[in-house]
């Protein structure tokens, strides 16, 4: 038996595996990164078809193209008075303060995806991913005070562990004094906290010392804790319950783990497909 390589068959045999390989790789990101979190829905709805729907679709196409530049935005479309009552929207986005321009991107895109499947027909809605925040509404809402609770989530408790709880306590003291976005770390409690990205720094932490009573009075000795307000958000973990947070996580957790060993299965039939390909016994 001896070896000899043929580049177009090889190459035609392989193609299909490697798109496959490509395409479940590239779908494992998109689950990681596109976590939903919480979403609202105002009663209202618009007809199709209607002039809001128009400045509603300008709004979500301008975010997708926006957020390749910026992280943060507002939009006022339609409230010049050449415009019918009706047809006014307003809304912004946010990307989390650590996402890179790309990322950014991706996570909106995904949340505009899901905001008008969640939220179909609706004059106002907001969406929370992983990375990104997603509000329109037909009333004014910009730069009006808003500390109301949207959401939260608690994790299981800790149980008479001072030495967590005091370590919380710092990582939650240190995250009152954010200006937009921050991190913070204290042995392995870990958190971070974010504004948006139009309130002064005064207003910025007074909202997020609203969020850190919350996440103390509402989630009290929980291992991992997120408290979403109006206009911001503060969150903690112990090291290893930061997926906790997210009420799908189990759900993500599993698709990673099918599509891991889906790339195996094909990883390996690829292996194989190669050795087949390459190595063939000599003809007579």
């Amino acid at each position: 038996m001896f070896c000899s390589l043929e580049s177009h068959s090889f190459h035609e045999t392989i193609k299909p595996f490697l798109f496959l390989l490509l395409s479940l790789s590239c779908f494992v990101y998109f689950v990681e990164a596109n976590i939903f979190i919480y979403a609202g829905c105002s009663q209202d709805k618009y007809a199709s078809n209607s002039p809001i729907e128009g400045n509603l679709n300008s709004f979500l196409s301008s975010v997708v193209s926006s957020s390749s530049q910026v992280s943060y935005n507002t939009y006022a479309i339609g409230n010049g008075s050449s415009t019918p009552p009706d047809a006014t929207l307003y809304g912004l986005y946010q990307c989390r303060g650590d996402l890179q321009k790309a990322d950014c991107t991706r996570c909106m895109q995904s949340a505009v995806n899901q905001i008008v499947l969640v939220c179909p027909y609706a004059n106002g809605a907001s969406l929370q991913l992983e990375g990104c925040y997603l509000r329109y509404d037909h009333a004014n809402f910009l730069g009006v005070p808003d500390t109301s609770l949207k959401f939260k989530k608690c994790s299981r408790s800790v149980n008479n562990d001072v030495e967590f709880y005091k370590r919380r306590d710092d990582v939650l003291d240190d995250l009152e004094s954010a200006i937009g976005f921050k991190v913070s770390s204290s042995g392995l409690v870990e958190g971070f906290a974010q504004c948006l990205g139009d309130l002064s720094a005064t207003d910025c932490s007074s909202c997020l010392a609203t969020a850190v009573g919350e996440l103390k009075s509402l989630c009290g000795s929980a291992e991992a804790a997120g408290v979403f307000l109006g206009q911001c958000y503060a969150r903690y973990w112990a090291s290893g319950y930061y997926a906790e947070l997210s009420p799908d996580s189990h759900h993500e957790d599993d698709v990673g783990k099918t599509v891991a060993i889906i790339l195996g299965v094909l990883a390996g039939l690829a292996v194989l497909i190669v050795l087949l390909s390459i190595c063939r016994k000599p003809s007579h």
